[in-house]
């Protein structure tokens, strides 16, 4: 009896450590605040899966970039728990789904997310064409590290970069990786580091340290560093990141000091400089953001002060993460988001200074944007070499590049229209772009200049046409080789109707006139008779050669009889005719229909009784004018 007495109690015990290790998340969630991704997962794997347990676990898995077992895990949420889950659950679950590459899927979810429809796909196809340059990527070889990125110029042939090389460092709880610290090193051609140097110790400390950024001078370094104790938010316990200064002094680095405008209670980053010096670039998230990480700018006064941070606005910003700028030599503003739309993940983007205002971003590209994060990106525009740090392979490493124009953007078909007789240059004509299959691709509206540009594709075969009111459409055929070479200035001379064909006039006013014999109707009659049918078969001859020839049909009378009478009589006949044409094949759209009764006479003989028979019939006509 005793025996089973033990055994049950020995049953209940571990029947009740198991249910305590299976219900209590208190452990899972405190990792789970303190960013411990891997620990905290570990730990929700082992809890009964309820809403908050598959919430934290799957954003622990996404924020580690265990992709496939975030996507499992998001399913498993949705499916479970629907509608009461929050919207930005959706955000999270679509950018796992990017970078796996399952964009279709994410689509859905950004579309819910956005509440308007999100196609990746279309919108990868139109950047492929648009983006400003392709990028040569190479990894750069950092014998000893498995993790470095924040790559910068150092110098004239030095460069500066953040590493978590040192296994002496205490490891990062997010990560499990050392402590991050800076180090300087010389790039060789072959794209290997070599002499890799720690800074000092005032500089590195037991923290992390990374985005080092340097004066013209050398003398000045501006760099992140994270803080040695947590902050407790509304939310989680966070360790903030400043950005500190540091001075050379006779070649030792010293009077390290946090900026004026950092704070325990939020995060200031990622620092860049403007050519002059004069503006600091970085992120926070301090109040007054957008959401999450924005990109601000502060001045540096000459005595050294700093002005106050300015939000970069929402041109530039998003609810989401924006984060590691550059601004170049040529003011062009590079940063990485998530929050624009992307490829999956950090993208990087540009934006061009316009009248002192950054202008629409424009995402890379595919040559150097992956469904991973890419970011702190530098170059050199005049070089067109820089350097980026990606995670694409599982961990942060470095990159160079070399840039070159987009060929897509380059390749362009341009030219003037203008009249083939005159050559008066043809304002207002309608330039429209074809491709081999008669598809619209562009159209426009030539200016003052009659100047058109349309952007093309290598290797394929494209129309253009030119068209205007009272012009013959000139169609012009050529394609582009293997390189994207087309030929170029393509001037397409349009020949007008009243150049081409004698029976077309242009009047006082320049309106394109098609002449014919006149038009008799019976009295009081609008039908067509047979003579006046063999007139028309001119017209329905002309227009049928002419297939985008518009033409107005407008009857008039004379003064004789009342006023309404000749209104309405002329109305039927210039209907009448219209239904005539249309009876003959010409589409009912290139027709207009008009009356005018008395109110347009070619002479003086405005009223009754003051002219003879034949002075009258002049103003008894019907008229056929070219709209296009």
């Amino acid at each position: 009896m005793k025996k089973n007495i033990y055994i049950l109690a020995s049953l209940l015990l571990v029947s009740g450590i198991a249910l305590a290790q299976k219900g209590n998340t208190k452990r899972a969630n405190k990792l789970f605040e303190m960013r411990a991704y891997n620990e905290a997962a570990e730990l929700y794997e082992t809890k009964d899966r309820n809403q908050e347990v598959l919430q934290n676990l799957a954003d622990s898995y996404y924020y580690n970039t265990s992709l496939q077992k975030a996507i499992k895990t998001y399913r498993e949420l949705f499916v479970e728990y629907g509608d009461s889950i929050d919207i930005e659950y959706h955000f999270r679950y679509a950018q796992a789904l990017k970078g796996v590459k399952n964009y279709k899927e994410a689509d859905k979810h950004l579309s819910r997310y956005y509440n308007k429809p999100v196609n990746t796909n279309a919108f990868i196809e139109s950047l492929e064409k648009t983006t400003p340059h392709v990028f040569n990527l190479e990894q750069i070889v950092n014998e000893g590290s498995t993790s470095d990125f924040g790559l910068t110029f150092y110098g004239d042939n030095k460069i500066a970069f953040a590493s978590a090389r040192n296994t002496e460092n205490p490891s990062y709880s997010w990560n499990e990786l050392p402590y991050l610290d800076l180090y300087s090193a010389t790039l060789k051609d072959d794209n290997t580091l070599e002499d890799v140097q720690p800074f000092s110790d005032a500089i590195n400390t037991d923290s992390h340290e990374s985005n080092a950024v340097f004066t013209n001078d050398g003398k000045t370094m501006y760099f992140n560093r994270t803080n040695t104790t947590r902050k407790k938010t509304d939310e989680e316990r966070i360790a903030h990141i400043k950005i500190y200064k540091a001075e050379l002094v006779d070649g030792v680095w010293t009077n390290v000091t946090a900026l004026p405008f950092t704070s325990n209670s939020y995060s200031t980053e990622h620092p860049a400089l403007s050519k002059d010096g004069k503006t600091l670039y970085f992120a926070s998230d301090m109040p007054g953001t957008l959401g999450s990480f924005d990109i601000y700018k502060v001045a540096i006064n000459d005595d050294g002060t700093y002005g106050e941070p300015e939000n970069l606005g929402p041109t530039i910003n998003t609810k989401h993460r924006e984060q590691f700028p550059f601004i170049s030599e040529f003011n062009v503003l590079y940063f990485s988001s998530i929050g624009h739309q992307g490829y999956g993940g950090l993208d990087v983007f540009r934006s061009n200074l316009v009248n002192d205002t950054f202008d629409k971003p424009v995402n890379l590209g595919s040559s150097i944007n992956s469904n991973l994060d890419d970011f702190a990106y530098v170059v050199r525009e005049k070089n067109n070499k820089g350097y980026v740090s990606s995670n694409r392979t599982g961990y942060d490493r470095l990159f160079g590049f070399a840039r070159e124009e987009n060929p897509l953007t380059k390749y362009q078909v341009e030219g003037i229209v203008q009249d083939l007789n005159s050559k008066e240059l043809l304002t207002g004509a309608l330039v429209t772009l074809f491709d081999e299959s008669d598809t619209v691709i562009q159209d426009t509206l030539v200016g003052d200049d009659a100047y058109y540009i349309f952007k093309i594709e290598p290797n394929k075969k494209y129309k253009v046409r030119g068209t205007r009111k009272a012009y013959i459409p000139q169609d012009v055929e050529f394609s582009t080789d293997s390189k994207g070479k087309v030929q170029h200035d393509i001037y397409l001379s349009l020949e007008s109707f009243a150049d081409a064909e004698a029976r077309v006039k242009k009047d006082e006013e320049g309106e394109s006139k098609v002449e014919l014999d006149e038009i008799y109707f019976d009295f009081d009659k609008s039908n067509i008779r047979e003579d006046a049918a063999v007139t028309l078969q001119v017209l329905v001859d002309l227009m049928k050669k002419y297939p985008s020839m518009e033409v107005e049909v407008s009857a008039h009378t004379d003064a004789r009889g009342p006023d309404q009478y000749n209104l309405d009589l002329s109305k039927r006949r210039a209907a009448s005719t219209l239904e005539y044409l249309v009876s003959q094949g010409i589409d009912r759209s290139r027709l207009k229909s008009i009356g005018y009764g008395e109110m347009q006479p070619l002479n003086e003989c405005v009223k009754e009784g003051i002219c003879d028979d034949d002075e009258y019939d002049v103003n008894r006509r019907c008229e056929f004018t070219i709209l296009n």
